[in-house]
């Protein structure tokens, strides 16, 4: 087990709402195949606080990697949406760059 995982648990459990700590810990779990509890965490920051950016790209990119290509492209939209309210584009064309790739990938 990687030993930042110990460490961004405690801060999780500490601090439920912390999204950052919420991140990095399922960035943490998904370095050890810990998917499903990776998936969790992605999707209870989406839900709590839907304006964290950066976790629209990598919620994403883990629903193509189960083949749940709907909810990734949702995900992505969504994303850019919240990155343009927040004026982030570098977000926004990360996420712009990742929607097309997969929307030509299905085309296949």
């Amino acid at each position: 087990m990687s030993s930042k995982i110990p460490t961004l648990a405690a801060r999780v459990k500490e601090n439920p709402n912390d999204s950052f700590s919420r991140f990095a810990l399922a960035l943490e779990l998904l370095k050890i195949n810990q998917v499903t509890k990776a998936l969790v965490l992605f999707e209870n920051i989406v839900n709590t606080d839907p304006g964290y950016v950066g976790v629209y790209y990598h919620l994403a990119k883990l629903y193509t990697e189960i083949n749940e290509n709907k909810k990734a492209l949702n995900t992505y939209k969504e994303g850019i949406k919240i990155a343009e309210q927040a004026n982030d584009q570098h977000a926004k064309s990360e996420l712009q760059g990742a929607l097309l790739a997969l929307e030509l990938e299905l085309e296949d």
